[in-house]
This record gives structure tokens, C-alpha cells and sequence, in this order.
């Protein structure tokens, strides 16, 4: 009988185990999904930035535009955009680092549906 006992708690702190280390996996995942998601949103706020300086000022260094050689001025205007451009992605990456070190001191876990059945059974007589 003893034997059998030893089995069964052996059993049981298997089991413990197991939902432990899943436990874990599941806030490790959780954490990657939701540092994804910020770094995506990041970098599609700079992507979106850049984006919407050269749709509104990009004719000054004529964007998207090929052929003629550009102008002094236009090239200046350039270089200017291509510094800020390089600014820009610099400052974003930054902040995607300093966000991946902020992640590493938090534990997260992502909220999930459970659903519940119940049952009712019916205890009139005659049935």
C-alpha cells in the first residue's frame, strides 16, 4: 500500500510540476506577444512619421522623382530630410531597447476567455 501511496504523490508533484512550468511558458509568451506588439507600434509610428514628412515636404528635394540631377538647394534639402530621417529611426530604436530592458523586470499575463458548462439535471420524481 505504501508503495502505491509513494506512486500517487509522486504523481501529484509531477503534476505540479508540469502546470508550473506551463504556468511559466504561458507569462513567457504573453510577454513576447505584448513586446511585439509595442515594438510593431513603435515602429509604425516612425515608419508613419517619416512617411508623412515626405508626402508633405518631399517635393523640396523631389522625392520619388528621377531623372534630372538635383540642385544645390535641393540637394541641401535632402540631406537635411536624410539627417532627420536617421534621427528619427535612431531615437525609435532607442526607445525599443529601453523598452526590452523595461519588459525583462515584469511578469505578464494575457487575460483569457474560459468558458464553463453547466450541466442541470433534474431531480423530479418519476424521472
Amino acid at each position: 500500500m505504501k508503495e502505491k501511496e509513494k506512486q500517487y504523490s509522486e504523481f501529484l508533484q509531477k503534476t505540479v510540476n508540469f502546470e508550473k512550468m506551463r504556468e511559466e511558458k504561458t507569462k513567457e509568451i504573453s510577454k513576447d506577444s505584448l513586446f511585439k506588439s509595442c515594438k510593431k507600434s513603435i515602429q509604425t509610428t516612425m515608419i508613419g512619421s517619416l512617411d508623412a514628412v515626405e508626402k508633405s515636404m518631399g517635393f523640396l528635394w523631389r522625392h520619388n522623382q528621377y531623372g534630372e540631377e538635383l540642385s544645390d538647394e535641393e540637394k541641401y534639402l535632402k540631406e537635411c530630410y536624410e539627417k532627420l530621417r536617421d534621427k528619427i529611426l535612431d531615437n525609435g530604436n532607442t526607445q525599443i531597447r529601453i523598452l526590452e530592458a523595461e519588459f525583462a523586470s515584469y511578469d505578464v499575463n494575457s487575460k483569457s476567455l474560459h468558458h464553463t458548462h453547466l450541466t442541470i439535471k433534474n431531480n423530479q420524481e418519476g424521472e
